[in-house]
Formats: structure tokens, C-alpha cells, sequence
């Protein structure tokens, strides 16, 4: 007979949303092979030449490299491994250098961490290598590293780039497989789409569009170093990208109807995404009910023209419009990321977060003896990294993975002699982390430090001596995190979040602009917009779900703020939904309506830029009962009514 908790012990929800896994796609046997390979051969090696600290050493960059071995597509894997390493070695470095060196060393790595902290706000690479920076900075100025100076940061690249180059092993044989793979993918979570509409699950299959056509442009397009010359099978791929998103358009004015679409229309997708994985250019015979109003008539029209795409067996480049922006080349988009960080004011609040926090952990343990201090210094680099989503439940997590993964390392190093059997156990270990990472930062800190601890001790053979040391280090650093990198910011929920959601509000009204103000904007330009919102929209649902996981205010602020951030989706989609109908016979909307609506919207944007609490907003939205605004009027009227509770 079950038990319910009584009400004074039920766990807040903060608290369960933390502790529970997320949701994990399939292990990736492959990366585990690499990283049971990477790890364990580097250690091998330094045992048969006599010098296993070498051979540590590279199986710590080969540690950064497995952690960094996330992309699918290989020209990928080549910027998410090889360019951080870059940065690790010059960290190592500069920490190597300034060892022993007092408070020359505690300046350096806190300087070091504002650095890493402003380049962390450019993209998810520079975010590695940021990472990768400070890490190895603090563990250089923290361990004597055996050798010359440049005998370390040597070691950790070759570890590293051993990682890329099992990576890159199989891309002669399976050139452009992941891009096409995504493509397809992408074409079957519009067919669950479409097969949504008109249905309660509409709104999460909308989501995972979003985020499918997030990762395939990113991989077809946005990572390219150069902008011109693009390969026929890119040319291809991006064709049918761009084919797919006028059915993605044609979506939300179908399920406005409040109707299910015919179960023909989704399995013809499903049959494209097919011909797509395949590279079928041959005839397709689309089985389609015929259309009988305006957003039918939209879908059919969307669903032909993607067949006719998918089946052309040439594409002409010149013909292809770059839903997201063509990317410039490298230099220009280096020189603009320079640019963004030294005048974001953003880069500087995260840096400045970042380098107090390391800054107070070196001078603590610099001038109070602590054994093992640059623990301290990782565990704040770890926890406090902006963009990897909660300070508070990282901090919570890491305490929490700490522990786990010391109970294992306290097995390993009590039982077995360091030496050969240093290598089977990192064949079991080291592939944990890449099976563990994907349910979250808990399980993936449980996973690296017992593999870490091992490394550590073939340096410095302290065995079990190096557990306590350990946790207290770890919980030192989550402690100068929550209070020096968190609680000391407040505003920083507002300022992540709440700005960012109003920014989404004024692109809003632009998009509402766009699409029926009286100066025309192009098609492909009015696509880039709507994929603009959708991918901020995207990010800003990761923030908030990311501040449900805090305890209150924050959490508690962000459940309030929820329902105004679907009230913005639902806008964009009903924006849209309303452009396809007049583009398929509907009556186009009056000035006097736009300009209604557009009103409504900036005042709204305003709003949530000035308040900390939502508060409800009168507004009185009238038009023609029949006008293909009036879905979007009701939207906006909700978003201004949303109220912040009790």
C-alpha cells in the first residue's frame, strides 16, 4: 500500500526538478569507444616508456577533448575539439608559468577568468575553449607539472587531438551521412507537426521543430569557415531546408482551424524525409486529399513544392536563399565577436562574475593552507560558467556528483596499485562520462571524478589521501559560487531572462510589421525574422526552465513569468498563420488593424523591460470578427492580461 509524504516533508519542486534525469537520447557507442581509447592508450604508453606522469597528463587532455566530442557532423568535431585544445594549452601555460609565484598567480588566473567569462557569451565553441582556458590555467598555477615548461601543454593538446582524430576516422566513408541524417530528421518532426495540428500536443511538436531546424542549419550552414563555394551536397541539403519551411509556416494556420489535418499529409513528409536520408531523387507519387480552403490549399502548395525540391537532381546555388543569413567570412565574423565582447555589457557582467569568484578562491587558499586549493578553483569554473544554465542547481549537482563519483575513486585507489591496472580501470571509467553527460550535470560530475582523481594520483601518489581533500575543495568552491557568483547578483535573473523576453516582444511587433505593414518586405527576409524569434524564443525557454530549477524568488518569478513566454510563441505562430491565409486568398488585414496590434505589442515589449513582477494590462482590441487578425488580436490580448499571482 503506497505512502504519500505528509505535506511538511513533500520536496519543493525546485528541489525534484534538479534531482530528476533528464531525458537522454540513445547512447552513443561510438563516443564512448573514443573516449575508453583516448583515455586509456595515452596511459599505456607513459607506463611502457617508464613515464606514466606523461602519459597522465595526456590522458587529462584527452579528458577536455572527450568532454568536447559532441558534434555529430565531422567539419564539426574539428571546431568543438581542436580549438579549445588551443586555448587549454595556452591556460596551462600561463598557469605553469606563474606557479609558486603567490599573489603574480592569483592575478594571473583571475584575470585569466574575466577572459574566459567575456568570450563565453560569443557561441558554444568559445565557450569550450573559455572553459579549457581557465581550467588548465588553474590547474597549472596549482600542480607542478613534470618536464619543461613546454613539455605539459604538449602533452594535454596531444591528448586532445588524439580524441579528433578517432573522431575523424570514419568521415572518408560517411562524408555528409550526419548532415543528411538531420535533414531527414528535421522533415520527421514536421511530420509530427502537421499530424499535431488541431491537437493538445501542437505546442511541444512546435518546440521540437524549432530545435531540429536549429541543429540542421548549424550544421549545413552556420559553422562553414568560408561563405563561398559551397559544396553540391550543401547546396542540396539547404535546399531542402529552405523547401521544408513554408510547410512549417503552413502549420500554425492549420491548427488554428482547431481541425486535424488528413493522415496523408504527415506520412507524405515522413515519405520525403525517407528520400532525403536516402538521396532519392527519383519520382514521387504524393497521395494528397484535395484542398478546400485557404490553409488547406497552403499545405498542399508547401508539401509540392518541398517533393519537387527534395526530387531535383541538380540545384542550382545562385537559386538558394540563406534562411538564416549567409555567414560572412571567418575573419568578419571573428573581428564582430571581438567587437561584441569588449562592448557587451553582458560579456563584462559574466566575466566580472566569473573573475571575483576565482579571484576570492585563490587569494583564500593562497593565503590559508588548503590541500589540493586549485580544486577550489575548478569547481568554480565548473559551476559558474553563465551559460551552462543554473548557478544555484549546478552548485547543488556538483555537491551532490562529487560524492557519488568519491565513492567510486575510493574503491579504485584503496583496492588496486597504481600501475598497469590503471588502464583497464580507465577502459571501464572513461566511457561513463560521455554515457552519463547526457542526463545531466550531476550524473556527468559523478562520472569525470573518479577518472580525474586517478590522474591525479599517478602525478602525486597520494591515494587515498586525496578523497577529503576532494570534497572539501569541491564544497568550498560551490560555496564561494552560491555566495560571490549568486546571491551577491540578484538582478540577475531579470537580466538574463526578463530582457531577452522583451527584446523577443519588440521583434514581435517587427515580424507583425513585416508581414502586413504597407512597405513589403521580402519573403526570404520575413523567414530569416520568423526563424530569428523561434531560435530566441528557444533560448529563452531553456533560460526559464533553467530559473525553475532555483529556489524561490527566482524559481517562483519564473513560474510566473512562464505563461507570457507561450503567450509570445503562440503570437509569432498566429502572425504567421494569419500571412499564409492572405497569401492564399484571405482579405488583407486594415492599417488601421496592424497599427493596433503593433501598439499593443511595444507597450507590452516596454513593460516586461521595466517590471520585476508581471502585472495585468487592460487592453481593448477590437476589429472585424472575420479578419485573419483576429487569432492574433485574442494572443496579444492574453499576453497583456497575464497577471503575476499572490
Amino acid at each position: 500500500m503506497s505512502r504519500e509524504f505528509p505535506i511538511g516533508l513533500t520536496p519543493p519542486d525546485w528541489l525534484v526538478r534538479n534531482l530528476r534525469p533528464q531525458k537522454a537520447p540513445p547512447v552513443n557507442w561510438a563516443a564512448v569507444a573514443r573516449a575508453a581509447i583516448a583515455m586509456a592508450l595515452p596511459l599505456a604508453i607513459g607506463l611502457a616508456a617508464g613515464e606514466p606522469a606523461y602519459g597522465a597528463l595526456a590522458s587529462m587532455g584527452a579528458l577536455s577533448g572527450v568532454i568536447g566530442d559532441t558534434a555529430d557532423a565531422y567539419r564539426m568535431r574539428i571546431l568543438n575539439i581542436a580549438i579549445p585544445q588551443l586555448f587549454g594549452a595556452v591556460g596551462v601555460t600561463l598557469g605553469s608559468l606563474v606557479h609558486g609565484h603567490g599573489w603574480v598567480a592569483v592575478v594571473t588566473v583571475t584575470a585569466v577568468a574575466l577572459v574566459s567569462g567575456m568570450i563565453s557569451t560569443i557561441g558554444a565553441v568559445a565557450s569550450v575553449s573559455g572553459l579549457l582556458l581557465l581550467l588548465n590555467s588553474a590547474v597549472g598555477a596549482g600542480l607542478p607539472m613534470p618536464g619543461d615548461w613546454w613539455l605539459a601543454p604538449l602533452l594535454m593538446t596531444g591528448g586532445g587531438l588524439l580524441v579528433l582524430a578517432l573522431a575523424l576516422l570514419a568521415w572518408p566513408l560517411r562524408s555528409g551521412v550526419p548532415e543528411r541524417a538531420a535533414v531527414a530528421g528535421t522533415y520527421r518532426t514536421v511530420a509530427d507537426l502537421l499530424a499535431a495540428c488541431g491537437t493538445p500536443d501542437y505546442d511541444e511538436a512546435r518546440q521540437a521543430v524549432t530545435q531540429s531546424l536549429n541543429q540542421s542549419y548549424d550544421l549545413v550552414l552556420a559553422r562553414r569557415a568560408r561563405h563561398h563555394g559551397r559544396s553540391p551536397e550543401l547546396t542540396r541539403l539547404l535546399a531542402q531546408l529552405n523547401a521544408i519551411t513554408p510547410v512549417v509556416e503552413a502549420a500554425p494556420a492549420a491548427h488554428l482551424t482547431g481541425k486535424e489535418l488528413a493522415p496523408e499529409i504527415p506520412e507524405a513528409v515522413r515519405h520525403l524525409a525517407q528520400a532525403v536520408e536516402t538521396g532519392y531523387t527519383g519520382p514521387i507519387g504524393l497521395r494528397l486529399p484535395a484542398p478546400a480552403t485557404e490553409t488547406t490549399r497552403a499545405v498542399d502548395h508547401a508539401l509540392r513544392h518541398a517533393a519537387d525540391v527534395v526530387t531535383a537532381p541538380d540545384i542550382d546555388p545562385r537559386g538558394i536563399d540563406d534562411r538564416l543569413g549567409r555567414p560572412g567570412s571567418l575573419r568578419s565574423r571573428a573581428a564582430r565577436a571581438a567587437r561584441d565582447v569588449a562592448l557587451s555589457a553582458a560579456s563584462w557582467r559574466y566575466g566580472l562574475r566569473l573573475a571575483l569568484c576565482i579571484g576570492v578562491a585563490q587569494a583564500l587558499v593562497s593565503i590559508i593552507p588548503v590541500p589540493r586549493s586549485y580544486w577550489v578553483a575548478l569547481t568554480i569554473t565548473f559551476v559558474l560558467k553563465p551559460d551552462f544554465g543554473s548557478v544555484f542547481s549546478r552548485a547543488l549537482l556538483r555537491a551532490l556528483g562529487t560524492v557519488a563519483g568519491l565513492v567510486i575513486a575510493a574503491a579504485v585507489l584503496a583496492e588496486l596499485e597504481r600501475g598497469w591496472w590503471d588502464v583497464p580501470v580507465m577502459l571501464a571509467l572513461a566511457p561513463l562520462i560521455p554515457a552519463l553527460t547526457p542526463r545531466g550535470y550531476g550524473y556527468q560530475t559523478a562520472a569525470i571524478t573518479p577518472v580525474i582523481l586517478l590522474l591525479s594520483d599517478v602525478l602525486n601518489h597520494q591515494g587515498t589521501g586525496l578523497l577529503m581533500p576532494r570534497l572539501v575543495d569541491s564544497l568550498m568552491g560551490c560555496g564561494i559560487a552560491l555566495v560571490a557568483g549568486y546571491l551577491l547578483w540578484p538582478e540577475s535573473w531579470h537580466t538574463r531572462v526578463g530582457d531577452r523576453l522583451a527584446d523577443a516582444v519588440s521583434d514581435t511587433a517587427h515580424y507583425v510589421e513585416a508581414a502586413f505593414g504597407p512597405e513589403p518586405v521580402d519573403p526570404p527576409a520575413r523567414a530569416r525574422m520568423r526563424r530569428r524569434l523561434y531560435r530566441d524564443l528557444s533560448v529563452i525557454r531553456t533560460e526559464f526552465q533553467r530559473a525553475l530549477t532555483e529556489p524561490p524568488p527566482t524559481g517562483r518569478r519564473a513560474a510566473a513569468w512562464w505563461p507570457l513566454v507561450v503567450a509570445v510563441e503562440r503570437i509569432v505562430d498566429a502572425t504567421t498563420a494569419a500571412r499564409v491565409r492572405t497569401r492564399h486568398g484571405a482579405p488583407a488585414p486594415s492599417a488601421a488593424e496592424v497599427t493596433q496590434v503593433l501598439l499593443q505589442l511595444r507597450e507590452l515589449a516596454e513593460g516586461v523591460r521595466e517590471a520585476e513582477t508581471l502585472y495585468a494590462v487592460r487592453t481593448d482590441l477590437t476589429g472585424p470578427a472575420g479578419s485573419v487578425l483576429e487569432p492574433l488580436r485574442q494572443e496579444v490580448a492574453a499576453a497583456r492580461a497575464i497577471a503575476s499571482p499572490r
